[in-house]
């Protein structure tokens, strides 16, 4: 059976839109005649199995960013008023956004009529729905509390895309003055040096070093500009082909994590996620071994998702969470002892929410000092290259007027 959007007129004057399931688009407008609707436009979502396994690998994510989140509210909102799960379907298709929404959640409508599971479901579609997504769904379904599960999984994605927005805002004033330097002291360099020295170079002046190497620079900037671009764009793909090799990629993240102030906010970030991540999935029910399992999906450090895996297998041996992450050196003290008082008073999901909030505090207030930190810096730096380039323009000045005297 293939899945039809209509729009249709009922016998009130009243126009009525939503989805069905027949077997034909003939079969779809006799169904809605027999419901007393006189169908106005009648639309395949679905056509058959090939169509969609098509639509699954063509269609990139329509559910990015908050999306997610308000889709996740969305369903724990009309499930929670005691909708079904493909009444709650049908409605989301309804107010879905984008054509390409439409299509997802339609997909995945049809394979919960075809008798799957709602986790079972939302994993065909991986590329949309993480692990971590399914795994809570599939614990929620098992405990008969898929609402209340729903809900805190769009408090945590909410909370997640949050986090990262105010990572990546605190880090846009910054950015925005290095480009503004760079593009300033490229333009001294090109415009007005030249400008400037070729005065002086008329004059068969002994130039000084520092205008001398000035001059090297704007003249190697102007005529060769193209090539130290290639080589820049030839350096950026090359770094990141290396990247992609696991050896290479894990032995530069494993040094990130030594570096002074880089270090502290990459094994910050990636704390805060993880700790979230098995406190929804440890307070909705779910296995521990499961937990680890899924939450490494959010850890983006290699040697942290490795000392992570090595945890689950020492867990799964027997060993308690706190020392099996304790070992590795690579998680904050604090954490270790907070999971270590959970188990011990048997309040393990409460405490990994504890950690939560108060490694994401830490982590913005290592973000607000290092932005603190870098504003200065940036401003100082770009006022010490414009001192030298003044500098290498005002020395033949005063070497002049000394001759002149």
């Amino acid at each position: 059976m293939a899945g039809f959007r209509y729009e249709a007129i009922a016998t009130s004057g009243r126009t009525q839109r939503g989805v069905l399931e027949a077997d034909s688009p003939r079969a779809a407008r006799s169904w809605l005649r027999e419901q007393g609707l006189t169908p106005v436009e009648l639309e395949p979502i679905q056509a058959s199995a090939a169509e969609t396994t098509k639509r699954r690998l063509h269609v990139r994510n329509p559910l990015r960013g908050t999306h997610l989140a308000i889709a996740t509210r969305q369903l724990a909102t009309l499930l929670g008023a005691g909708l079904t799960v493909e009444q709650t379907l049908n409605a989301l298709i309804e107010q879905a956004e984008t054509d390409a929404q439409r299509q997802l959640f339609a997909a995945v409508r049809s394979d919960v009529l075809a008798g799957q599971s709602l986790a079972r479901s939302l994993g065909n579609q991986s590329r949309v729905f993480p692990e971590l997504y399914r795994t809570l769904v599939d614990a929620g379904e098992r405990s008969g509390k898929l609402p209340e599960v729903l809900l805190r999984l769009a408090d945590y994605t909410e909370d997640r895309d949050a986090l990262r927005g105010k990572v990546a805002l605190a880090f846009i004033y910054p950015a925005l003055i290095t480009v503004v330097a760079i593009v300033i002291v490229a333009a001294l360099l090109t415009y007005v040096v030249p400008q400037v020295v070729s005065v002086f170079q008329n004059t068969n002046q002994t130039l000084p070093f520092l205008t001398t190497m000035m001059i090297f620079l704007s003249d190697a900037l102007r005529g060769y500009w193209h090539v130290l671009l290639g080589l820049l764009l030839v350096a950026a793909i090359g770094i990141h082909l290396a990247l992609r090799v696991p050896a290479i990629r894990s032995r530069w993240q494993r040094i990130l994590l030594r570096l002074p102030l880089v270090g502290p906010l990459n094994r910050g970030l990636n704390t805060a996620r993880l700790a979230s991540t098995l406190a929804i999935l440890v307070g909705s029910k779910v296995p521990l071994l499961s937990s680890l399992k899924a939450g490494g999906g959010v850890v983006t450090n290699g040697p942290m998702r490795e000392a992570l895996e090595a945890a689950a297998q020492r867990v799964q041996e027997g060993a308690s969470l706190s020392r099996a992450l304790g070992s590795s050196k690579l998680f904050p003290a604090l954490m270790v002892h907070m999971i270590a008082s959970g188990e011990a008073s048997g309040r393990l999901a409460e405490m990994l929410e504890r950690t939560s909030l108060q490694q994401t505090r830490e982590l913005e207030r290592r973000v607000g000092a290092m932005v603190a930190l870098l504003e200065p810096v940036l401003i100082l730096v770009m006022g010490g290259v414009v001192l030298v380039i003044v500098l290498a323009i005002l020395l033949p000045i005063f070497e002049l007027n000394t001759i002149i005297r």
